[in-house]
């Protein structure tokens, strides 16, 4: 095992520094691009096109829970059977949610056109989408692929404890911190870390280099420029070499067959917090939130939608912000996004809030540093978090 970072106490990068002060055996770059160009539109020629078979198109199914008669919670799954409008057309199937919402009753057809309008503004304001004519399509395809990969259960190897997963992830957060890397590569790299416990036999003494490994698949996936191997096997103290990399690199992609697709919760909470209007600070602290989920291996079995969404309810009661009559309206609407059960998503936010609350006592306090610093707003630091499970009536 390296002898800094993962098996010993001390840290391997010094968060309290700055930048240009911390120990930087790789190449300094920037995530900033050049301005991407936009492809322009083919005229295309259908009499000379062959006829293909349309896919049928999808729509909602708002839904209420027993439980409640405030939040609205949208189902999300395939139905075979059709529905005919006045008019004689064939709609498409509903879409419901896969895990199931059993015993909820329809409120309303279709999601009402303030909705999707508002989904396509935060698409188009996040500069998420080229062009707003596929935005409703295109958050369809994330509400769909992101149930594809999803682990089932928590059962990991035996040997990868709740505190080596713990030791392992908060070690990756301050590489890709070092890194510069965006924050998607992250969430990716921690993702493709539990698909590859779970089809390869990985030794407790090469868990470093397979999270190094899925860090450095993640970054070629949403990276513009990649570090050098030899950078790599250096932040591992060269504890692996250049070969062993590569081999776990190829070992990894075969037993994931090629597949590296991931919707990140991120993209859901970005796309929440924008519908529901929410202040900065109330965005800085669900993303604090949505991190610590990262170091808390019984998160892996909720579905990315779930996760942001219950960093954003926790965030709104941690900061208690003034409501306002307009921001209420937004939130009821970006509320109606959640998908799950009112059960799944207060167990959510028990788990963050109690993570949050000793998140500055523990040694894997990565994401606690970084969320400290004046660029995220102190919101780590923030007191609310230290009585955040009473909110919540979880006894400490």
């Amino acid at each position: 095992m390296a002898r800094t970072g993962f098996c010993d106490s001390k840290p391997l990068l010094d968060l309290h520094k700055k930048a240009d002060e911390r120990r930087a055996p790789l190449r300094t770059w920037a995530n900033a691009c050049m301005p991407i160009d936009r492809w322009q539109p083919v005229e295309v020629d259908e009499s000379r096109m062959a006829p293909v078979k349309m896919e049928t198109e999808h729509r909602w199914e708002r839904r209420l829970s027993k439980q409640t008669n405030e939040d609205i919670i949208m189902g999300f799954h395939e139905d075979s059977q059709t529905h005919s409008d006045a008019d004689g057309c064939v709609e498409a199937p509903m879409l419901l949610h896969p895990l199931g919402l059993q015993g909820l009753h329809s409120l309303q057809a279709l999601v009402p056109s303030l909705l999707r309008h508002e989904v396509e503004t935060a698409l188009e304001k996040l500069d998420l989408i080229w062009d707003r004519t596929y935005a409703w399509d295109m958050f369809l395809d994330m509400m769909r692929t992101q149930s594809h990969n999803s682990l089932p259960n928590a059962d990991l190897p035996q040997h990868f404890t709740d505190v080596t997963h713990a030791i392992l992830v908060d070690w990756l957060i301050q590489v890709h911190e070092m890194m510069h890397f965006q924050a998607e590569t992250l969430y990716l790299a921690v993702h493709l870390l539990y698909r590859s416990l779970r089809q390869l036999k990985v030794a407790t003494a090469n868990l470093q280099l397979l999270g190094m490994v899925c860090l450095f698949l993640a970054a070629k996936k949403e990276e513009c420029l990649l570090p050098e191997v030899s950078g790599l096997c250096y932040l591992m103290d060269h504890t692996y070499t250049k070969h062993q990399l590569l081999r776990m690199e190829r070992k990894v992609l075969c037993s994931l067959k090629f597949d590296l697709s991931y919707c990140p919760p991120l993209h859901f909470l970005v796309l929440l917090a924008s519908i529901a209007h929410c202040s900065t600070k109330a965005v800085w602290m669900a993303r604090y939130l949505l991190e610590l989920s990262l170091l808390e291996a019984q998160c892996v079995v909720f579905l990315p939608v779930q996760l942001a969404g219950a960093a954003l309810c926790l965030s709104r009661q941690v900061l208690q912000e003034p409501p306002t009559p307009e921001g209420e309206a937004a939130w009821c609407l970006a509320s109606s996004l959640h998908v799950g059960s009112e059960t799944a998503l207060l167990r959510i936010m028990q788990i963050l809030a109690s993570a949050a609350a000793k998140a500055h006592t523990r040694e894997t306090c990565a994401t606690f540093i970084k969320f400290s610093s004046p660029e995220t707003m102190h919101v780590s630091r923030h007191p609310g978090l230290k009585n955040a499970p009473s909110l919540l009536g979880i006894c400490t």
